[in-house]
């Protein structure tokens, strides 16, 4: 079956040749891909994270590679730190044009009646108020340089739910209905704002429910999608470029969806009467 490329192989064209784009959680699996590919593209990044030193080593990797990276350790749901990096990548590099918000909240599985007030609190306050503070702080710096991409990575999840994931199900269709709102909010200003969706991913986060196993997490979870696997990082962040680039200049308040066909497939389930699909 045909996957992404790695980026390794990656052939630039100098899409984002000139911008600077900032990427929360960028010291992780999707958004150092994310981030890595930007820099590929000529962007300068400042890579966000809670993790001082994940966000170093993202930062780190894209300078060895002849690409340009600030590392800037950010906890999204304060807005200090959101107003800082902001601040920062406006002074070592000006000419913001693009935002990822991509960090997210890990928090335990259960229903509303298991889960603490304080993990449903965590859930919202990283994964729907860090974009908004994120964003608050960040296109007044578009306005400045002519206009902008925004690209909120919410979740298949956003669309469909699944049982014990309520905060994240909830978060991620928030970000959904906040990215289509700030499309209307600021089109005029030349700013577009669009979200992207991936299904499950290959990445050490996803793996914790598999005790790390990969094989074991593709095999579970293979079958829930019309490709017949978890998707790759590449994926999104081949997805996460064209949403930056010009090539998508005509879309705003859109959601794209990267998912191998898991809604669909889950659709197909539920109007199969002869038993649920392989």
């Amino acid at each position: 079956m045909i996957e992404a490329q790695p980026l390794e192989q990656h052939v630039p064209t100098g899409k984002l040749k000139g911008r600077t784009a900032l990427v929360t959680g960028g010291g992780g699996a999707i958004g150092g891909a994310i981030a890595r590919l930007y820099a590929m593209e000529g962007a300068n990044l400042l890579v966000c994270d809670v993790d001082p030193g994940k966000a170093a080593d993202t930062a780190a990797a894209i300078v060895k590679a002849g690409g340009r990276a600030t590392p800037c350790v950010t906890d999204v749901s304060k807005p200090e730190d959101c107003a800082r990096a902001v601040k920062l990548a406006a002074e070592t590099y000006g000419n913001i044009r693009i935002l990822v918000n991509v960090a997210a909240a890990v928090i335990p599985d259960g229903t509303v009646v298991d889960l603490a007030f304080e993990d449903w609190n965590k859930a919202f306050a990283v994964n729907l108020s860090g974009p908004f503070l994120m964003c608050k702080h960040t296109i007044p710096e578009m306005r400045k340089a002519g206009g902008g991409s925004i690209v909120n990575i919410a979740s298949q999840l956003g669309q469909l739910a699944v049982p014990k994931r309520s905060p994240y199900c909830s978060s991620k269709a928030g970000l959904i209905m906040l990215t289509k709102a700030m499309a209307i909010d600021h089109a005029a200003e030349n700013i577009r704002v669009n979200s992207l969706s991936p299904g499950a991913i290959d990445t050490p986060r996803a793996l914790w429910r598999y005790n790390g196993d990969l094989a074991a997490a593709r095999k579970a979870r293979g079958p829930m999608y019309l490709l017949g696997r978890p998707g790759k990082v590449e994926e999104v962040a081949y997805g996460a470029l064209f949403l930056a680039s010009d090539e998508s200049s005509f879309m705003t308040a859109s959601d794209l969806l990267i998912d191998g066909g898991y809604i669909a497939h889950k659709t197909l389930e539920t109007k199969t009467v002869d038993g649920p699909r392989a």
